[in-house]
């Protein structure tokens, strides 16, 4: 059945149609373009250490002092330039300085990977820097089991300082009559002998939580006959 509309009114409709869906089918055609173009980006799980970069990358020069770059276990030339803090040693690695040619070299490494390098030498030649993580991709939070194997059966234990044992509810049952979010914001700030998180400083508040519970509830195996 042929159309009643006229062939005028139509093509109108049709020229309204077109202005109101272009805006949307430029943003749809810029995001397929962007998508297509772009690098693919590298798997936080891939990233390098600190240690693997450094034998990879930074040895060929930071082992044997090559070219007056710091050595490797130098403590002196080092502190002078961990003084100057990451984030400037940083920008100084990506973008070159003295003999050093930018990233190494090695232009296949992230900023992360080169902050990590960085960090590893600092503290082979006496400095104490903690390894820094990706912000894009966080590390999945440890368990309440594997915090306590790493840190808090130093004295949870056998209660070096009066720290309740693990499994020993009685202990435990005073310390949460409270509530667990006391506890865990005693542990958190630290308290009598305790330093803040356990001396853990990269625990999360999450993993301190779980790491509560697991002592509590744990049931220490029956001593064997």
């Amino acid at each position: 059945m042929r159309s009643s509309t006229p062939p005028h009114l139509r093509q109108n409709r049709q020229r309204a149609h077109n202005r109101n869906w272009a805006p949307l089918h430029a943003l749809l055609l810029a995001g397929i373009a962007i998508a297509c173009c772009a690098p693919p980006a590298r798997a936080a799980a891939g990233d390098l250490s600190g240690k693997e970069v450094v034998a990879t990358t930074c040895h060929k020069c930071h082992e044997t002092g090559l070219n007056g770059a710091p050595r490797i276990g130098d403590e002196k030339a080092w502190a002078k330039r961990s003084a100057q803090g990451l984030e400037s040693l940083t920008q100084h690695a990506l973008q070159g300085i003295r003999k050093m040619p930018p990233h190494g070299t090695n232009f296949t490494l992230s900023d992360i990977e080169i902050q990590r390098a960085i960090t590893y030498m600092v503290n082979q030649s006496g400095g104490h820097w903690t390894e820094p993580i990706s912000k894009e991709a966080l590390p999945a939070e440890r368990t309440g089991e594997e915090v306590v194997q790493a840190q808090c059966h130093k004295c949870h234990q056998t209660g070096v300082g009066g720290a309740p044992k693990i499994g020993d509810s009685g202990a435990w049952a005073p310390r949460l009559a409270h509530g667990l979010d006391a506890l865990v914001r005693s542990a958190i700030n630290g308290h009598g002998g305790m330093p803040a998180r356990g001396g853990m400083v990269n625990l999360t508040d999450s993993e301190l939580r779980k790491a509560i519970v697991y002592m509590y509830s744990r049931r220490e195996a029956p001593a064997t006959k």
